[in-house]
C-alpha cells in the first residue's frame, strides 16, 4: 500500500493503524516532503517517483478535498491498480474529471467519502476498525461508513465472520458500485453470503436488486438507512437525497424484497436476521 497524504495527521494515524493490522505499507507521498520517513516508511514527492522505487499495487488517499481529485488522477497515471479515496467533500466537478480520466485507465477506485476496505485477519486499506471484524464467509458492501462499522460489529458479535468488507461511499459520483462488489462476491469461493447496506437517494439499490435477482446465487441480507428522510433534503451524504419519488427508502426496500433479498427494517435486529439467514453458510 502507498499512502498519499502520509505526513498529514490523518495519514500518519491511519498508516500506523494499517501497519499494526498487518498491511504492507511500502511508501508515502506528500509533495515537498520527499526524503523524509514516517517511522520506517519512506516518503516521496510524487506517486510516480514512489512507484519507480518500490512496488505498490494500491494507494490510499488522505488528501484535502480540493486536491483529492488530482491525487486520484496522479495515482491512476502511475498505473496503481486499486485506489481508495477516503476524502469527503471532493467537488462534484472534480469527480466528473476523475470519472472521465479513470475510464481510460485500468485503475479501479473505491470511494470517495468512504471508510475503505478490509479483509479481516489479512489487511485493511482505510479506516474500518480492525477490532470489530473477524475472518469468515460473509461479504459486506455499504454506502454508509458508520453503518459499515455497525453491521460488521453485529456480525462479529454473532460469531459471523466476514470475507471482505467494502465501504463504497455515498457521494453522487464514486468508483466501484454495489453491482461491481456483488459480482466479485458471487465469483469469490470464500464468500458464501452477502450483506448490502444502502441508503436513500439515487437508484443504485434498485439496480443492485435487479442484478441480484438475475446473477447472484448466494443469500443476501439488505438494509436501507433513511426510510423516514424528508424529500429534497440531503441526509448525510451528497448522494443521500430524495428527488420526488426517486430514491425513497420504501422503493428500495420493495425492490430488494421483490428480488429475494432478506430485508432488515430494524437495525437493532440486524445481527439476529443475519444469524438466521446465514446459518447454513
Amino acid at each position: 500500500m502507498l499512502v498519499q497524504g502520509i505526513t498529514r495527521k490523518e495519514g500518519q494515524f491511519h498508516t500506523r493503524q494499517s501497519i499494526a493490522y498487518g498491511t504492507t505499507v511500502v511508501a508515502g507521498v506528500t509533495p515537498s516532503k520527499g526524503g523524509q520517513k514516517l517511522d520506517d516508511v519512506p516518503v516521496f514527492n510524487t506517486v510516480k517517483e514512489a512507484v519507480d522505487k518500490v512496488s505498490a499495487n494500491c494507494s490510499i488517499i488522505f488528501v484535502p478535498p480540493l486536491s483529492a481529485g488530482d491525487a486520484i488522477i496522479e495515482a491512476a497515471d502511475a498505473e496503481i491498480p486499486l485506489i481508495v479515496a477516503i476524502t469527503e467533500g471532493i467537488p462534484v466537478h472534480d469527480m466528473l474529471k476523475v470519472k472521465n480520466y479513470l475510464a481510460k485507465t485500468k485503475s479501479q477506485l473505491i470511494g470517495p467519502n468512504c471508510p475503505g476496505i478490509i479483509t479481516p485477519g489479512q489487511c485493511k486499506v482505510g479506516i474500518i476498525p480492525g477490532s470489530i471484524a473477524m475472518p469468515g464467509p460473509i461479504g459486506v458492501i455499504s454506502r454508509s461508513g458508520t453503518l459499515t462499522y455497525e453491521v460488521v460489529h453485529q456480525l462479529t458479535e454473532r460469531g459471523i465472520g466476514q470475507s471482505t468488507c467494502v465501504g463504497i461511499g455515498g457521494d453522487l459520483l464514486r468508483g466501484v458500485t454495489f453491482i461491481d462488489c456483488l459480482d466479485a462476491f458471487e465469483k469469490d469461493p470464500e464468500t458464501r453470503g452477502i450483506v448490502m447496506v444502502g441508503e436513500v437517494g439515487g437508484n443504485d439499490e434498485e439496480k443492485a436488486a435487479e442484478f441480484i435477482a438475475k446473477n447472484v446465487t448466494k443469500p443476501v441480507v439488505g438494509f436501507v438507512a433513511g426510510l423516514y428522510a424528508p424529500r429534497g433534503r440531503a441526509m448525510g451524504h451528497a448522494g443521500a437525497i430524495i428527488d420526488g419519488n426517486i430514491g425513497t427508502g420504501q422503493r428500495k426496500v420493495a425492490a430488494m424484497k421483490a428480488s429475494g433479498i432478506h430485508v432488515c427494517e430494524n437495525l437493532a435486529t440486524f445481527g439476529e436476521l443475519c444469524a438466521e439467514v446465514f446459518k447454513a453458510c
